[in-house]
């Protein structure tokens, strides 16, 4: 719509990565209206004035009269996301001087050289005076400015040649930041949810009035740590312009009687006070735990003080109470109910969009070298939160930061701003890190990151294949399984004699489809007191749930689950670990996007309700390799050593029959043994030191006895 010779749009939000960039994105037609091109700059007019540069919009929000803007142009404009703007082309001039205003400004005095660093980091932005700006640093690390004067005045646009002057905030150590919705990753969906509760109320609340409903009390979000509950509760409070009260359960409680209560009653009628306005209660679950099952006098008189109070909120609509818990089930269920938190919404393990959605959130102030590939990294961290992400950036920026300066010295701030100006933060950094980080999720579930592939497994080419077609393809081609409706097995039992390759099949798996391994170790699931073992299996399904994709193991399945009955009946441990395992493969809550997979060398003593269809729909025997698999199997095991030209590979398959891979294994590992043992005791020179086919052949024939079922 065309109005003065001005385009109005609808203000929506933008990109991560346009964040700080001072970016304005439109549709084409838009563009022509207002006779601009790509670069151009445009002024945004609400209840103030801003300046951005235009971009084009992506193709599918074209031809909705929509304008995208961040956080810190919608502040300047002094507008809020579903509002209308005015838009019009201006002229820019190039700044000669530029003075800013340090918003999230440390004690230490502003100087020259800072001045020549931020120059850098905002050239090309333009400016206008009384417009919040933001300067991306390393990782999520950021500088928040308010432009106080400009020479020339109006607007302007900051070049190589523009003279910055920092001045320091007088508030010193003010730190809180704005958060906006482009902060925000990978939670669409659960975004819109929270939007449509607590944003129509309070910035429309005659719309419930008309319709002749109450407007919502509250939500309850609730999901793992780290998923982004307080940044959801921040960002709202920022984007609706509310007064945000930030309530940390532990600090509510007093000593003294009625200390508690009065502190909440002075809360809530503060926020009354100055509605419209968000109550955000963290950790809700300590303050608010079920009265039933809490033994102290002052959680239970909290607990009802707090259903009160939310019961005789005066100004429906005008007072939204968020609470946040990883805990859900631990709350007051009085507290649950409609007319309280009238909608309780999950904050869910990211997957791998969502990740990538973040990570791209906490790279857009990285120096990224080339090679960094943002998908792949959000397909290796499976099972990372938010929280985790952010550690991952972190830890790679400053594992570039330690290599940059290792050995040197620096003699002032300007040297120091030069060098981290032209860092560069490469893949490797990142693949190192990820050493370092781990998922904070499943910490406290046993879980390896195996670092075998398909490669490292000798033989077995029928099996590897089979793997490929039920497992690997479904998720490789969703698209196509999905449209199909074919689905992925449940289990997959592997049996077959020892040291045949079956740990090493399930580690190359979930190598190769980049799942999170959770390896079970029988001695730690099992526990005298009762139900703790059942537990610890429902703790580690639901982590593996939580972590999907993934994989969990369990090697020896034997000896966990057993036939029932078959045992001492005064120890029924056994029994009920198979019965948890059974209801959790094939029980009510659904198992997506993770593999349960067995190993055992004793499938006939397995219970029989595992071995049916929907538990361990697939059963792979891994028989004892042939020749050319042995063959195979000692290629992998010798390569790298130092071997004689002329090793003979197939003689030493013909040689092995019978043999399974651990067995060539350790002849391979005592050939080396030998070798070296000659080195240190007769003097053999290193270019001497090889490993010949007769001395692999004399090892087989010396030891074949260990390999044999008539053992002496």
């Amino acid at each position: 719509m065309e109005e003065n010779n001005n385009l109005v749009l609808k203000v929506t939000e933008t990109l991560s990565k346009d964040v700080g960039h001072g970016i304005a994105r439109i549709d084409p037609q838009s563009m022509s209206a207002l006779e601009v091109g790509i670069g151009d700059i445009v002024e945004i007019e609400g209840i103030k004035k801003s300046i951005a540069k235009v971009m084009p919009i992506q193709s599918d929000l074209r031809g909705m009269s929509i304008i995208q803007i961040d956080g810190y142009t919608r502040e300047s404009s002094g507008v809020t996301i579903g509002e209308n703007v005015s838009v019009k082309k201006i002229e820019c001039e190039k700044a000669k001087r530029v003075n800013l205003l340090k918003i999230n400004a440390k004690t230490k005095d502003a100087n020259e050289e800072e001045g020549i660093y931020i120059s850098r980091l905002i050239d090309g932005l333009a400016l206008l005076k009384g417009n919040k700006i933001r300067a991306n640093l390393m990782g999520s690390l950021f500088y928040e400015f308010m432009v106080e004067s400009t020479e020339p005045e109006g607007a302007v646009i900051v070049t190589h040649d523009t003279k910055i002057k920092i001045i320091n905030s007088k508030e010193q150590g003010n730190f809180n930041l704005r958060v906006t919705y482009e902060d925000i990753g990978g939670l669409g969906n659960e975004m819109l949810k929270i939007r449509e509760m607590i944003e129509w109320p309070l910035k429309h609340p005659n719309l419930f009035e008309k319709l002749g409903i109450d407007a919502p009390k509250g939500v309850l979000l609730h999901g793992a740590p780290g998923t982004g509950k307080t940044l959801i509760a921040k960002a709202i409070a920022n984007e609706t312009d509310s007064y945000f009260v930030s309530i940390n359960g532990p600090e509510i409680i007093h000593k003294f009687y009625g200390e508690s209560e009065a502190k909440l009653r002075e809360i809530f009628d503060k926020a009354v006070k100055n509605a419209p306005s968000i109550i955000f209660i963290d950790e809700i679950d300590a303050i608010a735990p079920k009265r039933e099952e809490t033994k102290g006098d002052v959680e239970k008189r909290v607990v009802a003080q707090l259903l009160t109070l939310m019961d005789g909120i005066r100004d429906r609509g005008r007072v939204m109470v968020i609470g946040a818990t990883n805990i859900p089930n631990s709350l007051d269920p009085a507290l649950r109910r409609p007319g309280r938190f009238d909608r309780e919404i999950q904050i869910g393990i990211p997957d791998v969009k969502c990740r990538m959605d973040i990570l791209n959130i906490h790279t857009r102030g990285m120096p990224l070298g080339s090679d960094v590939d943002i998908k792949k990294l959000s397909e290796l961290t499976g099972g990372f939160v938010g929280a985790d992400l952010n550690a991952l950036c972190r830890e790679a920026a400053m594992i570039t930061v330690r290599d940059a300066f290792q050995g040197q010295e620096l003699s002032n701030e300007y040297q120091l701003n030069e060098i981290i100006f032209h860092l560069s933060i490469p893949m490797n950094n990142f693949m190192r890190a990820l050493c370092q980080v781990e998922p904070s999720v499943i910490r406290d579930v046993i879980i390896e990151a195996p670092d075998v592939s398909w490669q490292d497994v000798g033989g077995l080419g029928e099996v590897k294949q089979y793997f490929k077609e039920i497992i690997e393809w479904p998720f490789q081609y969703r698209e196509i399984y999905d449209y199909v409706k074919a689905n992925v097995p449940k289990g997959i039992l592997l049996y077959g004699a020892p040291g045949t390759g079956k740990t090493l099949l399930a580690k190359a798996l979930a190598n190769e489809l980049g799942f999170n391994f959770l390896c079970v170790k029988s001695s730690e699931l099992m526990s005298k007191w009762y139900g703790e073992s059942e537990k610890n299996i429902r703790q580690i399904f639901k982590k593996a749930r939580e972590a999907a994709p993934s994989i969990i193991f369990f090697d020896e399945i034997d000896c966990l689950m057993k036939a029932r009955g078959t045992h001492n009946e005064s120890s029924d441990v056994q029994d009920r670990i198979t019965s948890q395992v059974l209801i959790e493969m094939d029980g009510v809550q659904e198992m997506r996007d993770v593999i349960v997979m067995g190993a055992t060398n004793r499938i006939q003593v397995m219970d029989e309700a595992l071995l049916r269809s929907g538990r361990f729909d697939i059963q792979i025997e891994v028989g004892k390799p042939d020749c050319p698999a042995r063959e195979e199997i000692f290629k992998i095991h010798l390569e790298g050593r130092p071997l004689e030209k002329d090793l003979c590979f197939k003689e030493l398959g013909e040689n092995t029959a019978g043999l399974s891979g651990a067995d060539i294994k350790h002849i391979c590992d005592e050939a080396a043994l030998l070798v070296a043992k000659q080195c240190v005791t007769e003097g053999l020179k290193l270019e001497e030191a090889v490993i010949t086919t007769s001395l692999l052949k004399s090892i087989i024939d010396g030891q074949k006895w260990r390999y044999s079922n008539d053992k002496p």
